[in-house]
C-alpha cells in the first residue's frame, strides 16, 4: 500500500514481502541463463521483478481514521544489462549499450502510456554499499503513480528559476560548467558530465544534455549512442579513480507524464549521480543533519574530485584502447 506522509506532503511505498528477497546468494543467479528465470540467451531484457513494491493489481485499502492510504499501483521492472554476470556497463561494447538505451527509451514509452502512471525512473543501484542484493549486472525502472517528492521539488525550482530568469535552470546550469570547465569531466557530441558546484557527494557527477531535452523519449539514436559513450566514459572512471568497483546510485530524471501541468518548458532531463565513497575506503556517510533536516554538506571540494575523475579517465581510455 501507499501510506501518504502529511508533513512532507508524499507517499511512503509499504512493501514488506520485499523482506523476502534473496541477499548476495552464492551458487545461484535468476538473471543468469540456465536459471530458469530468464531465456538462454539474450543481450538486454526486461524483466518483471520479483518483489515489486508497486504493482498493476495491487491490493484494497481500507482507510484508517486519521491518515491517507491508497493502492500501490505502479510498475517495478529489472533491466538487465547483460547475460555475463561479471560484466560491468563499461566493459560492454558501444553496441550492446545502444541496444541498453534503445529498451530504456522503449519501456520509458511504454510505461508512460499508463494514464495511472505519473511519473517513471530509470535507475541503476551498484555496490553492496548502496543495499544491492543481486551482484549481476541490471538497472531498474518504477513506473510511480503519483510524482515523487525529489522531483517535485526540482520542477518547482526550475519553475521559479525560469519565472525569474526566462531560461530554463538545466542548461543555464550545464553552459555555466562548461564556461567554468574546471568541474567538467568530459565532453562529447551531445553530452557533458561535470560535478556540479553544488552536489553533496564528493564524486556526484551529472550528465546533461548539450541541447535541451525533456525525456529519452526524444533522443535521436546518435544521441543515444553519446549517451551511452558518456556512461561509459563515467563508469569506467570510477573504477579507475580507486581501482575498485565503485559503488553508486544512477538516476535518470525526466518529465512527469499524464499531468495536468506542462512542465516541458522549464524542467529538462539529466542524470544524477550518488557515490558513497569519500575515498576508496571511507564512506560519505548521510547522518542526523544530512537524513533529519537535509542540512546537506560536502567533505570535499568537488574541484580537486573532479581533477582526481579526470585522471582516472585518462587510466580508463588508456587501459580500454582496442
Amino acid at each position: 500500500m501507499l501510506r501518504y506522509n502529511p508533513l512532507l506532503g508524499t507517499w511512503t511505498m509499504v512493501a514488506a514481502h520485499r523482506q523476502q528477497r534473496p541477499h548476495l546468494p552464492k551458487n545461484f543467479c535468476p538473471f543468469c541463463p540456465g536459471s530458469g528465470k530468464v531465456p538462454d540467451h539474450y543481450e538486454v531484457l526486461k524483466y518483471d521483478n520479483d518483489f515489486p513494491a508497486l504493482s498493476t493489481h495491487p491490493e484494497e485499502v481500507i482507510h484508517p481514521s486519521f491518515y491517507q492510504a491508497a493502492p500501490s499501483y505502479g510498475y517495478c521492472e529489472v533491466i538487465l544489462y547483460s547475460s555475463d554476470h561479471q560484466a560491468s556497463l563499461y566493459q560492454l561494447s558501444n553496441e550492446h549499450l545502444l541496444k541498453l538505451a534503445k529498451l530504456w527509451k522503449e519501456r520509458w514509452v511504454a510505461l508512460s502510456q499508463d494514464p495511472q502512471v505519473k511519473y517513471v525512473f530509470i535507475f541503476e543501484n551498484r555496490g553492496e554499499e548502496v543495499g544491492v542484493t543481486m551482484h549481476h549486472p541490471h538497472g531498474q525502472i518504477y513506473a510511480y503513480s503519483w510524482v515523487p517528492l525529489k522531483i517535485e521539488q526540482e520542477i518547482s525550482q526550475c519553475r521559479q528559476w525560469f519565472e525569474q530568469h526566462h531560461q530554463p535552470l538545466i542548461p543555464a546550469i550545464t553552459q555555466a560548467e562548461l564556461q567554468e570547465k574546471e568541474r567538467v569531466l568530459t565532453v562529447n557530441e551531445h553530452f557533458v558530465a561535470f560535478i556540479p558546484y553544488f552536489t553533496d557527494y564528493p564524486y556526484g557527477v551529472f550528465i546533461t544534455p548539450l541541447r535541451p531535452i525533456n525525456s529519452i523519449a526524444e533522443m535521436e539514436e546518435v544521441e543515444l549512442q553519446s549517451l551511452v559513450k558518456i556512461l561509459k566514459d563515467v563508469t569506467g572512471a570510477f573504477d579507475a579513480l580507486f581501482h575498485r568497483p565503485f559503488p553508486y546510485m544512477m538516476c535518470f530524471h525526466q518529465i512527469p507524464v499524464n499531468m495536468d501541468t506542462d512542465v516541458t518548458p522549464y524542467y529538462h532531463f539529466h542524470i544524477e549521480f550518488y557515490t558513497p565513497l569519500r575515498a576508496a575506503d571511507k564512506i560519505k556517510w548521510y547522518a542526523s543533519s544530512e537524513m533529519g533536516a537535509w542540512a546537506a554538506a560536502n567533505t570535499r571540494n568537488v574541484e580537486e574530485c573532479a581533477e582526481e575523475l579526470r585522471q582516472a579517465l585518462e587510466r580508463f581510455k588508456l587501459s580500454h584502447v582496442s
